[in-house]
Order: C-alpha cells, then structure tokens, then sequence
C-alpha cells in the first residue's frame, strides 16, 4: 500500500488514538489559566466573565476535536470556500455590523456577537495553503504567480481596515506574509515589500484615525499624558512591576482589584496574571505558550504533503504573533493594538479561532500521510 494514502484507511477509534493528546493537555492548562484569571478580574464573581468563557471552552473544545477528525482533504477542498464565507461575513460587517466601542466590527446574532475579522485570519491561511500547495517554490520566481496570494492578503484588509481595526489588519497581513515566506517567496521581494511599507508609513500617517495617531504617539511618550491617552499603558507597566518576583497572591492585585488596570479581561489580562504570580508566573505561561508552539512546529515537521506543512506552521505562526504582540503591547514595547491573548482573554470570537485553527493542526497530524492531490 501507498504509504501516503494509508490516512484514508483509518477507523474512527485510529483516529482518537491518534490525536494529539499532548497538545490537548496544554491547550486545558492555559484555558484553565485564563478561567483563573477571568474568576480573579470578576473579583470572585465567577458569573461575570469565568463562566461564560468556561461555556464556550468546552463546545469550542468538541468543535476542536470535531475539526481534527474530519479528514484533512476535505478541508483543502473546502479552502477557498472558508475564505469566501470569511470574506462575505466582512462585507456584512460593513452593510449592517453591530457597533460597539466605537467601531462596527461584530454581527449580532442575537445569543452572540461575532468578529468576522478573528476568523478571517485562519481564512487567509487555509486558503494560501491551498494555493502554495499547487504552487511550489520553483512556481514563486514567477512575480504573476504571487499576485493572485497578494489578493488574497489585500482584499480582507481592506475592509478590516474600513471597521476600523489597524491591530487586525496588520495581523492578517503578518500571518499572509508569514505564508509567503514559508511557501518560498524570494527574498528579494520581502526586502522590497519592507522598504515599500516604511515609505508608505508617512503618507499612511494622514490617512490613520485620531485614536490610532495617539496611540502611536502615546507609545512613544506615554508618560506625556499619564491620566488619559497613556493611562492604560503605565498603569500596566506599574501592575508588572509591583508583581516581583513571586507575585501578590491570588486576587490580590492592587491595581487590577482597584480599577486602576483598565481592560482587565481582555487586552490587559496578562498584566492581572503576572501582578498576582509574579515574574515566576509570567514565565511559567509563556513556557507552556513555547511548549505549544514546539509541538505545532513538530507536527508540520512530521506532515508529509506541503498542504498540511503550510497550515500547520502558517496557524503557529499566528498563534505566536497573537502572544507576542498582545505581550509585548502590555510591557510598552509596542503600540495597544487590541489584541487579545489567546486563550486566556475574554471574548467568544477569539476562543472560536483559536480552537479551530488547533482543530486544523490536529487534523493536519492525524492525516500527516495523505496524498493531497494539487487542484
């Protein structure tokens, strides 16, 4: 037998066995993190903020499992069919998107509001997988054979950008260039996309919103407006510091408990976390974030097929550039953007993704050996 084709034989009971059951374990022990955290943010009020995330975990958990068991093939079949839905639910965004916080990014569906722009991330992936898994390196010296992918990156941030959401649109653009790279895009064109954007960066500058403008200068200088624009940044920069080494104690944070750490729940929540446990605790997440980012690139080292190599290390590269960013943004050392901590933060949208996109990393393991056919 066909050693690639061997997937397509596998019982129900070969592929549960097959699962990743590691990165499971990790994956519970983060969610646990971010339940902890949210049950401390509600100050003990577990209804608030733990026990709805907690809901969504365990159905986005069965969806996960559910993505992981559902045969690879299928899911390269069914590309460029996510990306148009992603694509369509942006546009409903823009005709009649619920606004909230100043922007019209969600659709109310009455039970829940959901961020088109999350999954159009995991969108973007799926479908430049599908297209570099025609296309190899050898196709990618051709500049025309790159314009079609370049759409596929431009076309949703457009109209991200249109809501408006800059931290979204520049993660769907780094997580699109992330797939380029990784498909074998000449080098040449990265530094010439990397010059073009610095140049751009001051015309842009006039085209950008008041709130982005200042959180740019904020950055920059936060302590130049320390009660309104640069609030959020210092009093998190505070929160980090007062933790030391081992931290105040659970639910004993004094600015997070206070009110002076605004967005406790979302954005800021690792601040709550390492003022609580301190430098100890902050670098026990950020190693079991490492230990996920091990073994998803371990799974597309084991993937036999540039379909399931290209989704597997294209969705741990965004899941890294979610806690990366989302970080280094708490620590000031780079702009508040808005984006939330995988897992750990509030929110149904980002729990959606980030379980679907492990979904399709499990599934890209289970099927590690089928033979994708290039169509």
């Amino acid at each position: 037998m066909n050693k690639l084709s061997i997937s397509k034989d596998l019982s129900l009971g070969q592929k549960v066995k097959d699962l990743n059951w590691g990165l499971i374990l990790l994956i519970s022990i983060v969610a646990f993190i971010g339940f902890s955290s949210l049950y401390s943010a509600g100050s003990g009020d577990l209804s608030r903020w733990g026990m709805p995330q907690i809901m969504r975990f365990v159905v986005c958990f069965a969806g996960m499992l559910i993505v992981a068991l559902i045969d690879i093939r299928i899911w390269h079949r069914l590309a460029y069919v996510i990306y148009a839905a992603g694509f369509l639910m942006l546009l409903a965004v823009e005709v009649k998107g619920h606004v909230g916080m100043g922007a019209q990014r969600w659709i109310d569906f009455g039970f829940f509001n959901l961020q088109p722009s999350e999954l159009m991330k995991i969108a973007v992936i799926i479908a430049l997988a599908r297209y570099f898994h025609l296309h190899g390196p050898e196709d990618l010296r051709n500049i025309k054979m790159i314009i079609p992918a370049a759409f596929f990156i431009i076309l949703p941030v457009g109209l991200v950008m249109m809501q408006p959401d800059l931290g979204t649109s520049l993660m769907i653009v780094m997580g699109g260039a992330a797939m380029l790279w990784l498909a074998g895009v000449p080098a040449w064109l990265f530094i010439t996309g990397i010059v073009g954007t610095i140049l751009s960066a001051f015309p842009f500058w006039h085209f950008m919103q008041d709130y982005q403008k200042q959180r740019v200068l904020t950055f920059l200088n936060p302590e130049s407006d320390p009660l309104g624009a640069g609030y959020h940044i210092t009093q998190s920069k505070i929160a980090l510091g007062s933790g030391g080494m081992s931290g105040k104690g659970f639910m004993e944070g004094t600015q997070s408990h206070l009110n002076f750490l605004p967005e406790k729940q979302t954005d800021f929540i690792f601040t709550l976390w390492a003022e609580e446990w301190g430098f100890v605790g902050g670098m026990g997440l950020l190693t079991l974030f490492t230990l996920i980012f091990i073994y998803c690139g371990w799974i597309s080292l084991r993937c036999r097929n540039r379909f399931t190599k290209l989704l597997s290390m294209g969705l741990m590269v965004n899941f890294a550039l979610y806690v990366i960013i989302n970080i280094a943004m708490v620590m000031g050392l780079i702009p508040v953007v808005g984006v939330p901590l995988p897992l750990i933060s509030y929110g149904g949208t980002s729990m959606l993704a980030a379980m679907g996109a492990f979904g399709l990393v499990m599934s890209c393991h289970v099927h590690r050996d089928s033979k994708i056919p290039k169509i």
